[in-house]
């Protein structure tokens, strides 16, 4: 399961940011419509849920309303306000810049883990992290230099509202993990799309208020006649752009409760080298690419090293429990 897990963050990422950055080149131009895309396929996950019988586990006591409303809306108005600043970015930068955003988003991933969830580091751990930063900053630097990035106006702007972006990111990936760990304490399937749904359910809200607020929601129906190809293509864009969000943001969770932020965030970042080689946009496979490629996988297996040697020492010691270590990792269940 987990490494089906992998599979639908490592597709959706690249499907999601490769649409959203379609919708800009075919003439889409509503930030407000772009950030909704993140959070507005939500309703699809209430679908899920009620189709999804309940597990033993989620007959036990559940966690109170008091609890779990303030978590809610905190961390759906953080998705919202980051999908804001995520869309910005896809604007103002080139796409090579993406690769920095993985880069440094990694890093702050990496503080929020270590203070917030008590992430231990191994060797195998940090050789992960560092050869994945190297992988995506290599990847940035040689998409600039290879004319893949281009002179954009608003790249001043741009540069700040990504890093503002990474850091919001893996500071939500760390809450969620300690949400799960602290105030729910159970980690099915059905909680976590219900974490999913509520939090989404909040950030569309604040999203759909900024649209209607903002005076953008006038333009919609001048930009769908204008959009490229039609306004068949225009609605398919963007309902394709929410399905594969939905899809990662759903599997990227799992992997937070199966597993760690941390890891989330790993599998989050090999996938940049995937969006970068996709040929719909004319990128071209140079050497720098292939060796950036190459480090993101050396960079994912090493830690996926780590977790088959824990899980190894946790089968030695007895049955393997939900917990590798109290630092916050998890045993994959295959």
């Amino acid at each position: 399961m987990v490494m089906v897990d992998i599979l639908i963050v490592l597709c959706g990422q690249t499907i999601a940011t490769l649409l959203g950055r379609l919708y800009y080149n075919s003439g889409g131009n509503i930030k407000w419509m772009a950030t909704l895309t993140q959070s507005g396929g939500s309703p699809l996950i209430a679908i899920i849920l009620l189709l999804t019988p309940p597990d033993s586990a989620d007959a036990g006591p559940q966690p109170a309303a008091s609890k779990m409303v303030p978590v809610y809306l905190g961390l759906g108005i953080l998705i919202g306000f980051d999908s804001l600043m995520y869309s910005y970015a896809l604007l103002y930068l080139p796409v090579s810049t993406f690769a920095l955003v993985a880069a440094t988003q990694l890093g702050f991933n990496s503080i929020t883990s270590r203070l917030i969830n008590k992430q231990r580091f191994t060797a195998l751990i940090v050789n992960s992290v560092v050869v994945l930063t190297f992988s995506a900053t290599l990847l940035g630097v040689g998409s600039s230099s290879d004319g893949t990035s281009s002179d954009l106006p608003h790249s001043k702007s741009g540069n700040p509202l990504s890093l503002s972006a990474s850091a919001v990111f893996a500071l939500i990936l760390s809450l969620l993990e300690v949400t799960f760990e602290k105030v729910i304490r159970t980690r099915t399937f059905r909680w976590v799309l219900r974490m999913q749904l509520c939090t989404n359910l909040v950030a569309s809200t604040v999203t759909v208020c900024r649209l209607f607020a903002s005076g953008e929601w006038r333009t919609i129906p001048g930009e769908m006649a204008a959009f490229k190809d039609g306004r068949a293509r225009y609605v398919a864009t963007l309902v394709g752009t929410a399905l594969s969000w939905q899809a990662m943001s759903v599997a990227n969770l799992r992997l937070i409760t199966r597993v760690s932020s941390l890891f989330a965030n790993v599998t989050g970042t090999v996938a940049l080298p995937l969006v970068f080689a996709g040929v719909l946009f004319g990128d071209k496979m140079t050497g720098i690419k292939a060796v950036a490629m190459l480090m993101a996988v050396w960079g994912f297996l090493s830690y996926q090293h780590y977790l088959d040697s824990r899980r190894a020492a946790m089968g030695k010691e007895g049955p393997a429990e939900c917990r590798v270590c109290a630092g916050g990792e998890a045993v994959l269940h295959a």
